[in-house]
């Protein structure tokens, strides 16, 4: 069962370092405490696989039968009320069924036919075009750090950003108060414990070099979450226990975010997280690997949802890749690298239940390059949306998407 905000209640300073925004304060009309979960699907997620036009006649003859999401027989696509192309029958895979029920709770809404209009295929070039922000790689060269960068120099927090991979996500280069958490569950002590600490801490402690101020204020940073973590008596930690019978599997998707449920419970304040989940490059055996991947990925982020109840007038989540898979599957009964897919976006304030966007259809002379699902919304136009009604950047957005001049509001999200 999912965890609507109805359903809880009858239950019961940046530092950027890009110089061009340090001035610029907290924008009036930003929602204190909000927090943004950019979510990036890596490898390139099949859109036409996560949401897919079952009875679209293009899709029927140009997918291989055992590549589709179908409309019925004994395992078809989870489906959905949509205003988007009613003549089509528009469903979710059928391992998507958590997915489906955030959806008819009105916390989830889809947009398809989006994403990056630049023609790369390379995912690379794509994820970093993306991460800064941009539509091209004219601009990419002029752009250094990520978007969020940008976006907590507009909304400043007292807490550290976070990315749940091993690595800081591009998107928040250059921001110097950031943390890499993979996983809470051992703390977030360095190797060597409290002795490894001090000495680093001495040793950076009064420098003032550029590497030095970094490196003393991401000991700081870590030993501020360190220290809000429970411990027992004994001074061991306290297992995390998740409210509302959400369950986190062992997988990228459940440790990713069961490790952001736990910071944002933690309250200190975070204002964005990065989450990563890898393996949607699908060129061979689409089928079978697309399925484990997305039901494990739903299931997380439902359990996500359910635990953080008492959080989602302050959460939005975003769900984005690089790129979509063609229509036509190959000789490996995969799908090679696209264009178009498919962006989430869950929350509290979200206008769920509904498909936005527009579909350009999957004739031949409807497709790019007459291959591809075509784009008809970029992904900026979400983005944007996001950080203006929520994050109070409307003022600021030519500066977190240099370039892009957003058009009429697709209507996401309320701005209270």
């Amino acid at each position: 069962m999912i965890l609507c905000r109805r359903t809880f209640l009858q239950a019961g300073a940046a530092a950027a370092a890009w110089p061009g925004l340090s001035h610029l304060a907290l924008a009036a009309d930003a929602v204190p405490g909000d927090c943004l979960i950019v979510v990036f699907q890596r490898g390139g997620c099949d859109g036409l696989s996560l949401l897919a036009p079952t009875n679209d006649p293009d899709y029927v003859a140009d997918r291989a039968p055992e590549s589709r999401v179908l409309g019925d027989g004994p395992k078809p696509g989870r489906p959905l009320r949509q205003g988007l192309a009613p003549a089509i029958d528009f469903r979710l895979h059928p391992e998507s069924v958590p997915l489906g029920e955030l959806y008819d709770s009105r916390a989830l809404a889809l947009v398809h036919a989006v994403g990056l209009y630049d023609g790369t295929r390379s995912h690379f070039v794509a994820q970093d075009l993306m991460e800064r922000g941009v539509g091209d790689g004219t601009r990419l060269a002029r752009t250094g750090d990520g978007w969020l960068t940008r976006l907590l120099a507009v909304h400043p927090s007292a807490a550290p950003a976070i990315t749940t991979g091993p690595a800081i996500a591009a998107s928040l280069g250059f921001h110097r108060d950031s943390l890499a958490i993979p996983d809470l569950r051992g703390g977030l002590g360095l190797p060597g414990g409290p002795q490894v600490r001090r000495t680093l801490t001495a040793l950076y402690g009064d420098a003032d070099d550029p590497f030095s101020r970094a490196a003393a204020d991401t000991l700081r940073e870590m030993e501020r979450v360190e220290s809000r973590l429970p411990r027992g008596p004994d001074g061991k930690l306290v297992e995390y226990q998740p409210e509302f019978n959400a369950v986190y599997e062992e997988t990228e998707s459940g440790r990713a975010f069961r490790t952001v449920a736990r910071l944002l419970k933690m309250d200190i304040g975070l204002s964005v997280a990065c989450v990563d989940i890898g393996g949607w490059d699908h060129h061979d055996n689409l089928a079978g690997r697309f399925a484990a991947l997305v039901g494990q990925f739903s299931r997380a982020l439902a359990a996500f949802w359910n635990d953080t109840a008492g959080y989602h007038d302050r959460l939005t989540v975003v769900v984005m890749t690089e790129f979509g898979r063609r229509l036509r599957t190959n000789k490996s009964n995969g799908a090679d690298h696209g264009h178009g897919s498919v962006m989430m976006v869950l929350g509290g304030h979200v206008l769920g239940g509904d498909i936005y966007g527009r579909w350009p259809g999957l004739a031949s002379a409807q497709l790019d390059n007459g291959v591809d699902l075509a784009i008809t919304t970029d992904y900026r136009a979400v983005l944007a949306e996001i950080a203006s009604a929520r994050l109070g950047a409307g003022q600021a957005l030519d500066l977190l998407f240099p370039g892009f001049r957003p058009g009429q509001p697709l209507g996401l999200v309320r701005a209270s």
